[in-house]
């Protein structure tokens, strides 16, 4: 056995046993989850004990792999970071973010040309994610939109979102003196993640004998607003997000009441950002961009 058959096993162990699922480990190492295990298996075959105990849809160590991580996991995060030092001066910095697909493209990346003529050195790798998806496994720091705080070692508050109810210009002009006469005879639009969004829009304007016609839901606000777009229906889109397209006039308010709940906009730091200084750098212009602009 060639000695890079174990250093890569051991690798594969620390990280597996960190999050405990080969499927996420292998997402960090840019391997695929049957790799992962192969590593682990030849490496339980080295050392002539099990590691994991392996159920039907998940892993734990073992006593013996519990003792063996706590040994070797100081020894390989030594490793990493003596690469890192060595190549610190030599490659620029690469920053992982994790964020929902239409806040990325309607908040994030109109504002993303300050950031990158300030800091032409570091790169960033943007993993966008469907409104309601966990973040990207690999990212340094994630912006989540969430109904009260996440669960995290270190989150912070960016913006709340409100919803208004929205259609194109024809469609507005067919229906905007029908008042809301209009959500019995047109379909309405949500996203999944919200599915009695219009309920609780009706119930806080105290309208009568809500009763829609048809309620159509999306996994993707793309989804949402492209269909109020296309004239579809009238749809219950996220403000500020959603800004451009009103201001364009692709979308129309057919409404002044707004729906205002607990989402949030978060953004999590998942390193510990006193050792990466880039990480400190973009988590601050995250914070200042979006929380002075948007609150």
């Amino acid at each position: 056995m060639s000695i890079q058959t174990p250093i890569r096993g051991l690798r594969s162990f620390c990280v597996a046993s960190k999050c405990l699922s080969f499927k996420h480990a292998a997402a960090q190492l840019f391997l695929t989850p049957s790799a992962v295990s192969h590593q682990i298996k030849q490496l339980e075959e080295q050392l002539g004990f099990m590691l994991f105990k392996r159920n039907t849809r998940s892993i734990e160590l073992t006593s013996s792999g519990k003792q063996f991580y706590q040994s070797i996991q100081p020894i390989i995060h030594q490793l990493e970071s003596t690469i890192s030092e060595f190549t610190h001066n030599q490659q620029n910095h690469t920053i992982v973010i994790s964020l929902p697909e239409f806040f990325a493209s309607e908040l994030f990346i109109p504002r993303l040309s300050e950031w990158s003529e300030k800091n032409p050195s570091i790169n960033l790798q943007l993993e966008t994610v469907k409104a309601g998806s966990e973040p990207s496994q690999i990212a340094d720091l994630s912006i989540v939109l969430a109904n009260g705080k996440p669960n995290a070692s270190i989150v912070q508050e960016l913006f709340p979102i409100r919803y208004a109810a929205a259609c194109n210009k024809k469609l507005y002009k067919k229906l905007k003196n029908s008042g809301f006469k209009a959500l019995k005879n047109t379909p309405l639009i949500l996203h999944r993640s919200r599915p009695w969004s219009w309920h609780q829009w009706a119930e806080n304007l105290g309208v009568n004998d809500f009763d829609p016609k048809q309620i159509i839901q999306f996994d993707s606000m793309f989804g949402v607003a492209r269909a109020a777009q296309q004239g579809m229906g009238i749809a219950l889109v996220p403000l500020p997000m959603s800004k451009t397209w009103f201001s364009e006039q692709l979308l129309v308010k057919l409404f002044d009441e707004e729906l205002n709940t607990n989402d949030r906009y978060y953004l999590i730091q998942h390193e510990n950002m006193e050792s990466k200084v880039e990480l400190t750098l973009f988590a601050n212009w995250v914070k200042e961009t979006f929380m002075t602009d948007y609150l």
